[in-house]
């Protein structure tokens, strides 16, 4: 019986920032994850991520500004760096990017809204929706990097990582919950689950979890014409909606947003590129970036794991702590979220009800 402070299941960017987070705060942590470390069957891979503080909805525009700071300090302490400016360009309707404008200008957030021409002469390798607005603190993260430094910091700080131990079951224990794998069993006071699109599968008896859908999202990257011109990250809010951003040594990713093959398991997933849903993603280039080569250089698939509404869960029953900051938008916050969810095994309350369980 390996006993420790906390169990964290999934060592994804979320698991990883609560244990960086949790073990820094002095407690012993013990990490299981069930595939290797670093693996492509999840939602954590691949070269890069967009951060932005351009939502609809202020408390995403808070939550982004709060993790900020936070990945300055991961960076410093890794010494390694993860976060890149460029800048960000949402457009789409006009009624849709006021939206955002008015969540940005309510948080005090600096923007420029721009007209389509404008925007067209900033960066002639895009064309541009009705509205336009550019958002300056926007960037680019370093996912795989991100993944890395994450342990790296949690294991200098007395973490301890299991890899391809895959949790079968949980039991009470007077400690608290009893953990069990296929190697070992393990105790603590409270067990942090986040296992991204398999947290149904371990908690659907153990938790009222909302519905939850998983999908299996593509994305492509698209040779720039112009290997010295300048890409910011963006967001077209279209339908459906698409997003992307240039990713060294890749070129520049396009995708569409939610749009991908639903599974009633992740582990039925196949990795396999929709050819129907990568030529559309072809014409959309082809349409709206006059920049890139429409040729596609590589591909890749990723999980997303989406409640009904798209808000995260991030809250507290009993002994066990529930992350799942997701629906395809949830890396930008990987360090905040880690902050939150240390919060929580502290016993600290969290006030934000729309990451609050059903």
């Amino acid at each position: 019986m390996q006993r420790s402070d906390v169990i964290v299941i999934g060592a994804g960017a979320m698991g990883s920032a609560a244990a960086w987070e949790l073990s820094r705060r002095g407690r012993s942590v013990t990490v299981l994850e069930q595939f290797t470390a670093g693996h492509d069957r999840g939602s954590s891979h691949g070269g890069s991520r967009i951060f932005r503080l351009a939502y609809a909805d202020p408390v995403y525009v808070r939550l982004a500004q709060a993790a900020l700071p936070l990945w300055e300090e991961l960076e410093e302490t890794a010494q390694v760096e993860l976060l890149t400016t460029t800048g960000g360009v949402d457009h789409g309707p006009a009624a849709d990017v006021a939206e955002i404008v008015a969540a940005l200008d309510s948080r005090g957030v600096p923007s420029d809204v721009l007209a389509p021409a404008e925007a067209r002469e900033r960066w002639p390798g895009m064309r541009f929706d009705e509205a336009v607005v550019f958002q300056p603190g926007a960037g680019r993260i370093y996912a795989r990097a991100t993944l890395d430094a994450l342990e790296t910091c949690a294991e200098r700080d007395g973490a301890e990582f299991r890899f391809n131990e895959k949790v079968l079951g949980f039991e009470p224990s007077s400690l608290g919950l009893r953990v069990r794998t296929a190697v070992d069993m393990y105790e603590a006071p409270v067990v942090v689950v986040a296992a991204g699109a398999w947290v149904t599968s371990l908690l659907a008896d153990l938790v009222n979890l909302p519905a939850m859908k998983v999908t299996q999202e593509q994305i492509l990257h698209f040779p720039p014409r112009d290997p010295f011109e300048f890409w910011p990250s963006f967001v077209h809010h279209s339908e459906p909606n698409h997003y992307g951003l240039l990713t060294p040594g890749e070129g520049v990713k396009v995708a569409e947003h939610h749009t991908g093959t639903e599974f009633a398991h992740p582990d039925e997933r196949d990795g396999v590129i929709d050819p129907l849903a990568a030529m559309r993603v072809v014409d959309y280039v082809t349409e709206w970036f006059p920049g890139l080569d429409p040729d596609p250089v590589t591909s890749a698939t990723c999980l997303y794991t989406s409640t009904p509404t798209h808000d995260f869960i991030v809250d507290r029953v009993g002994p066990l702590v529930v992350a799942s900051p997701c629906s395809g938008h949830g890396f930008k916050f990987t360090p905040i979220i880690g902050k939150l969810l240390a919060d929580l095994v502290d016993g600290r309350s969290f006030p934000e009800l729309k990451f609050r369980l059903p």
